[in-house]
């Protein structure tokens, strides 16, 4: 009997010269990670570059647009994200297998919780050895009383030498993690922290500075910060938190504390977008994306940590005013839940 539908056919794939097969419907990335290869990859969504490679020759079909986290430069060389690449014919693609960061499972146990807003809580945890990360990158966290899953989140402080470290867990309707740091005492509960993962750290450079933040994004924004009060930097900094009410708001000692140490002007502006007209509050007002044009410049670097949709309206802004794409690493907090290896 014949039929109407052509199956779909596994295909090949060469790394750097190596062949493995691709599934139908797997992504380059998967078939890598299936075959054993360690093929340098962070968040899996798209979202961070880390698993971009050369497209040396067939056709991919693309999951989701690659414009916002790959420079126009990188497209025209033919760039692609493996983690969003299905092989629509046999390809061939380049890659360099050592770029991946070293990354580690660290157990360790929650030292303490402090809830920072209605929906957000401050989680701390004691590993039991210290972990190597940059100020900006995020790690997989897991939790005991989860099993095998664990969910992506971003160091809220540099690195510690005390091996402490900290995130900012915002509650998301059904995330069995997240609503469990807020909702209950997990003091004393054993924790595995599997990274660093992502590569939005502070570049150096001499020019300005424009952070971004939204929600719990805030978290690597700080953690630059701090880090980089530390080292005496002397770059303009300004800094946009966007939140729905004034409620929303949180760190804002601390951040006033960044303030004072840094050795350059230093502009704070928090946004609210969830305001009622009559509302008493007099700073900003709207989304964060239209207040940013006011304060950057064609020099500035931005680092942009949030919603997807801040993100990608953030990124549209800045190269409307000139910035140049690779001046500006974000870090867009998709719901990402991967399982872990457990020691």
């Amino acid at each position: 009997m014949f039929t109407l539908f052509k199956k779909k056919q596994a295909a090949t794939a060469h790394i750097n010269g190596a062949p493995l097969t691709v599934l139908p419907r797997e992504t380059l990335l998967q078939a890598a990670l299936r075959s054993g290869v360690d093929f340098p990859h962070s968040c899996r969504v798209g979202g961070c570059a880390t698993c971009k490679c050369r497209l040396v020759s067939g056709r991919v079909r693309e999951l989701t647009q690659s414009a916002y986290v790959l420079s126009a430069a990188e497209l025209e060389q033919g760039y692609i994200l493996a983690c969003q690449s299905v092989p629509a014919t046999d390809i061939a693609v380049e890659v360099d297998l050592a770029a991946r960061p070293a990354s580690r499972r660290v157990t360790g146990r929650v030292l303490a919780q402090q809830r920072l807003t209605h929906d957000i809580t401050l989680l701390q945890i004691q590993l039991d050895e210290g972990l190597t990360y940059k100020a900006g990158q995020f790690a997989q966290l897991g939790l005991a009383a989860l099993g095998e899953h664990a969910r992506s989140y971003s160091f809220a402080t540099p690195m510690q030498a005390d091996a402490q470290v900290e995130f900012f867990v915002r509650k998301v309707e059904g995330g069995a993690l997240s609503t469990l740091v807020n909702e209950r005492d997990l003091t004393g509960v054993a924790a595995i922290v599997e990274g660093p993962s992502g590569d939005c750290w502070l570049r150096p450079g001499s020019g300005p500075l424009v952070m971004v933040a939204g929600g719990s994004g805030l978290a690597p924004i700080l953690a630059m910060l701090l880090d980089a009060a530390q080292t005496a930097n002397t770059r303009p900094v300004t800094l946009l938190f966007g939140a729905r009410t004034e409620s929303d708001l949180y760190a804002l000692n601390e951040i006033e504390a960044i303030r004072q140490q840094w050795r350059a002007p230093f502009t704070f502006i928090p946004v609210l977008s969830a305001l009622s007209g009559d509302d008493a509050w007099r700073g900003a007002r709207g989304m964060v994306g239209d207040h940013l044009p006011v304060h950057i410049g064609e020099a500035a670097q931005a680092y942009l940590c949030g919603p997807p949709a801040m993100v990608d309206a953030c990124t549209a802004a800045l190269l409307a005013r000139g910035v140049a794409h690779e001046h500006i690493f974000a870090d867009r907090f998709a719901d990402r839940f991967i399982t872990i290896r457990r020691p």
